[in-house]
């Protein structure tokens, strides 16, 4: 397990959901293949559908956040959430239904590359009002969806406005370049002390999301003590050339990002959300080597906090002042784990 999100947690009590799938089951559709279960839950109070508009809502996994999923909803314009996910069920559409009662929800289970290219799952994408990828392991999405139609109606849906977002797994795939966990998750320690380890597995354009140009995101960023490795995902995109200057998003738990589309970037939830860049070329990036990188600086963002960040720019509204973090024998300074 990559991402311990498989199983959704919900911003209410789970008896209700369970109360709630009961009395509104979603339908279930299966496909032809073995590889995609399709489950449907019409709108409570439907509404004509309007034109989406393209937000994108970054969730850091631990539970959800009530406001990053009324965000998606609100910026759709009406039409069908699509919800895409590698495993578990269709926990999400009596909580979509609950919070966004003008929206209908699909959960697209794709279990297989049969799946990613099954005409039932393409019509639901391109038909989509907002699209959100669940937890669990990242690397799922990144072997089933790649180079398959699945992808393609994404990026297709993304180009068009539709708003997208992700929680944990879903969430490491949102920006330009992605820790695909292809060799299992990474460590802090393991991370710093080898950046290239083969368990330091990085994609590049596996999405198309033009706010999220230049970035790498990472969640249950406190908690399981991220930093280290998020430093080292970015050494990594400056020492093999993909950018001068690398951008990563690392988000707390029941913490999340709602960035509308002038790219301003509102943090909202229980934790923090550090948004770091790398403005120089690593000293030691290199097989074997502990990572050595200065340049580094952070700007830290509390849930509630009336400042914002505007992920275009970089450039954070008020009240905040960027930490410069070092990174010397693969050890950090700067900013406290």
């Amino acid at each position: 397990m990559r991402y311990s999100n498989a199983s959704k947690t919900i911003g209410f009590p789970l008896l209700v959901v369970a109360l709630l799938a009961v009395l509104l089951p979603s339908q279930v559709r299966s496909a032809d293949n073995a590889g995609l279960k399709i489950f449907s839950l019409a709108a409570a109070e439907p509404v004509s559908a309007g034109s989406p508009t393209p937000v994108v809502a970054l969730v850091g996994g631990g539970g959800d956040v009530d406001e990053a999923m009324e965000f998606l909803c609100r910026n759709s314009g009406g039409g069908n959430i699509v919800v895409l996910r590698a495993s578990g069920d269709d926990a999400y559409n009596p909580y979509f239904h609950k919070l966004c009662p003008h929206n209908s929800v699909s959960t697209v289970l794709i279990t297989s590359a049969e799946g990613a290219r099954d005409p039932a799952a393409i019509e639901l994408l391109r038909n989509a009002h907002a699209i959100f990828i669940a937890g669990g392991d990242q690397f799922n999405y990144v072997k089933m969806w790649s180079g398959n139609p699945v992808q393609a109606e994404i990026n297709a849906a993304i180009a068009r406005g539709v708003p997208i977002g992700g929680i944990s797994a879903g969430l490491a795939v949102l920006g330009e370049y992605a820790f695909s966990a292809r060799h299992d998750t990474v460590t802090s320690e393991e991370a710093l002390a080898n950046p290239y380890d083969e368990k330091v597995s990085l994609e590049r354009a596996f999405l198309n999301i033009p706010i999220m140009s230049g970035i790498i995101t990472d969640s249950h960023f406190s908690e399981r003590h991220r930093l280290g490795r998020t430093l080292v995902f970015a050494a990594r995109i400056s020492q093999d050339g993909w950018s001068d200057h690398p951008r990563a998003i690392g988000i707390d738990q029941s913490t999340a990002v709602l960035v509308n589309a002038d790219g301003t970037a509102k943090v909202v939830g229980k934790g923090s959300v550090y948004f770091i860049e790398l403005r120089q070329k690593p000293s030691v990036c290199a097989p074997g080597k502990l990572l050595a990188a200065g340049g580094f600086e952070v700007y830290k963002i509390s849930g509630g906090s009336a400042s914002t960040l505007n992920l275009a720019s970089w450039t954070v509204s008020k009240g905040v002042i960027p930490i410069p973090v070092n990174v010397a024998d693969g050890k950090i300074s700067g900013l406290p784990e």
